[in-house]
């Protein structure tokens, strides 16, 4: 869909918002770092603002996006500079793995926002193939991702993600560098998988279902929202006082506690 002057419009439906801002880009890039011969992934590259430099510096990119329309301006905007390898589907329905082939793999996005927690947590699915990730998303999203125990947005988003991930928030991004301009600060965050022996989870279900189970209730204490999972006594023999709300205990003491039950 163009704007009538032959560029193409952003669709709400995708929530799609395009980087045009240089210092921003260049910013973006320069965290990320690429090197030639590195695997790296970019989700939604819409019209191509990250996806020119990385190309400029990698000769070659796979590249994830939903929106049909953009296809065709993208892969024109890179002819020149290497191999661009397009997968049009649903970032939600991708084998990271398989992308990755045996190499460690490293994930780019301006995530849509109405859809960046699925993606982040999909991405976890995927961690053991991903070398790193860096994503722009809504400032008030990389707060909570990046939030100490104690804090007001302190949350389960907080603790799956920092329990898998060392996670830095980088930088902000106002409004005004994208096209149209969202109506929140953006910012961008750096996700860098621990190794399997550093997470220490015994059973990752049971441990989503207790960080679940103590956050449904911010309010409430541990004593009651975990009644069901978790006796006040299988709580103190980790440290965790049962009269605590959830936002005050660590992401160690959740993992600690999960693997005692």
């Amino acid at each position: 869909m163009s704007d009538g002057h032959g560029r193409h419009r952003a669709k709400k439906q995708f929530g799609q918002h395009f980087l045009h801002e240089r210092r921003y880009i260049e910013l973006i890039v320069h965290a990320i770092d690429p090197k030639p011969g590195q695997r790296v992934a970019e989700i939604g590259p819409g019209l191509g603002a990250i996806t020119k430099p990385l190309m400029e510096k990698l000769g070659q990119l796979t590249v994830i996006e939903l929106d049909r329309d953009v296809i065709a301006p993208l892969t024109a905007k890179v002819e020149s500079l290497g191999e661009l390898d397009v997968r049009l589907a649903d970032v939600l329905s991708v084998d990271f793995s398989t992308i990755a082939n045996g190499q460690p793999l490293r994930l780019v996005g301006n995530l849509p926002y109405n859809i960046s927690s699925p993606i982040l947590f999909h991405a976890l699915a995927h961690r053991q193939a991903i070398q790193d990730m860096h994503f722009m998303l809504q400032k008030e999203v990389v707060d909570r991702m990046a939030a100490a125990p104690g804090s007001k947005v302190y949350g389960r988003l907080s603790v799956m993600l920092q329990a898998y991930c060392r996670i830095e928030a980088l930088f902000d991004v106002p409004p005004g560098a994208f096209s149209p301009p969202p109506k929140v600060d953006s910012a961008v965050v750096r996700l860098i998988p621990r190794a399997e022996a550093d997470i220490g989870i015994d059973d990752h279900d049971r441990f989503a279902s207790l960080v679940k189970a103590a956050f449904a209730q911010r309010r409430k204490t541990l004593r009651n929202t975990l009644r069901d999972i978790a006796t006040p006594e299988q709580m103190e023999a980790v440290n965790i006082n049962p009269a605590a709300r959830a936002e005050a205990i660590a992401v160690t003491d959740y993992v600690r506690l999960s693997n005692t039950l």
